[in-house]
């Protein structure tokens, strides 16, 4: 294996450079506002050029700097190309658009993923949102980092301790609303945010929020990246068993199980 592996901090910097050039090609086939082609997949969901494009240079480089781990990319396994992780260590998860439907509507709440996977859980995560300018990664034993591409300013971020007012709870904009609000007749809410892709997550990651129900249809690809961030600035993505949740369930065709992404003072 690569001493890469062993050197997290300088891997995430690789990752981060190549999900930031992943964005930039997202950026043109995107204009905020303003609605773009897609195409439907077997299974009836959007896909897009910029998904296409994105991924296959994510893809590829990953596999120049580390050409031993496996990529499960969400575009790849909607065509069947899903490698074996039969006795893998590590694998990569990789979704080069998540909120397509937002970046197809001509919103900026769209995002690039990345996390790296050692034995079912995750140890380095990388979330870029192109048109908001800013990136979020982490990597185990390390800091929460959010960075701003505009100042070039990178800043520890932690979860908030929940207000005495009530949570601030973040949820999708169209998945599952009433089952999460049936969830949340049991908790004292402050507020409610609506937002689209893994933003949710490092909402919680970053003090702005201490919950969100990931109740709908979501993928490994989706949270992993988040997972481990969320993990870094003191939270958590847990079952509704409370249990933290692990990754490559090919034979579940990588589709989670209900999810609570939250700060550890709600445990």
């Amino acid at each position: 294996m690569s001493k890469l592996l062993s050197h997290l901090p300088a891997l995430c910097n690789i990752v981060k450079r190549i999900a930031v050039e992943a964005g930039e090609k997202t950026l043109n086939h995107f204009e905020e506002g303003m609605a773009i082609s897609w195409d439907a997949k077997k299974d009836g969901s959007p896909v897009t050029g910029a998904d296409i494009e994105a991924e296959a240079f994510i893809v590829a480089q990953l596999m120049d700097d580390l050409p031993n781990i496996p990529i499960i990319s969400e575009e790849n396994v909607a065509k069947g190309i899903i490698p074996d992780l039969t006795g893998q260590e590590y694998f990569w998860l990789v979704d080069a658009i998540d909120g397509t439907k937002e970046f197809i509507s001509g919103s900026p709440d769209y995002t690039v993923n990345i996390a790296l996977i050692k034995n079912g859980l995750p140890i380095l995560g990388v979330i870029h949102a192109p048109a908001h300018f800013e990136t979020f990664m982490a990597y185990d034993g390390g800091p929460a980092i959010r960075v701003n591409h505009e100042t070039e300013q990178e800043k520890e971020i932690r979860v908030r301790k929940p207000s005495r007012n009530g949570l601030i709870v973040i949820t999708s904009k169209n998945r599952a609303g009433d089952e999460v609000e049936n969830y949340l007749q049991d908790h004292k809410v402050e507020k409610i945010i609506r937002k689209g892709s893994s933003l949710k997550i490092c909402a919680v990651a970053s003090g702005k929020a201490d919950l969100y129900p990931g109740f709908g249809q979501t993928c490994e690809w989706d949270i992993a990246a988040g997972h481990i961030i969320l993990q870094c600035a003191g939270g958590d993505i847990v079952g509704l068993d409370g249990v933290s949740l692990k990754y490559g369930n090919s034979g579940q065709k990588f589709m989670n199980p209900k999810f609570l992404a939250r700060t550890d003072y709600l445990r």
